[in-house]
């Protein structure tokens, strides 16, 4: 059996497949900086450049989903969702002039998907 860290709920990705037509390749990151804090930001993926400090924990949408280390050792317990709420966030992410903005859900991994996802790790 295949376990993932991170999934998508279909509202948010009718919206981020809206997003793909308007501005190409995309990707999610979260940081945990400013702004919105932990909100998973979608950007342009020319826009945004990845490192030695950012995880990749999965795609979502066809779209590749990263997380900075220092935040990941937060999360790395917990199954993440992204979501789509009602509101203006304040950051950078393509959603906000839409009047909507990208949310995580989470919840603890069970053991089964720790085990696995920490052998892949």
């Amino acid at each position: 059996m295949e376990f993932n860290r991170v999934e998508i709920t279909e509202e948010a990705e009718e919206i981020v497949e809206q997003l793909k037509q308007q501005h190409g390749e995309l990707i999610f990151h979260q940081s945990g900086g400013c702004c919105d804090g932990s909100s998973p930001m979608l950007l342009p993926k020319e826009d945004f450049y990845i490192d030695d400090n950012d995880i990749w924990l999965g795609e979502v949408a066809g779209i590749p989903f990263y997380m900075s280390h220092d935040q990941f050792e937060y999360w790395k317990h917990t199954h993440l969702t992204v979501d789509l709420t009602n509101g203006r966030g304040a950051s950078f992410s393509l959603e906000i002039p839409l009047g909507k903005r990208f949310i995580i859900r989470s919840r603890l991994l069970k053991e089964e998907e720790l085990a696995y996802l920490n052998k892949k790790a």
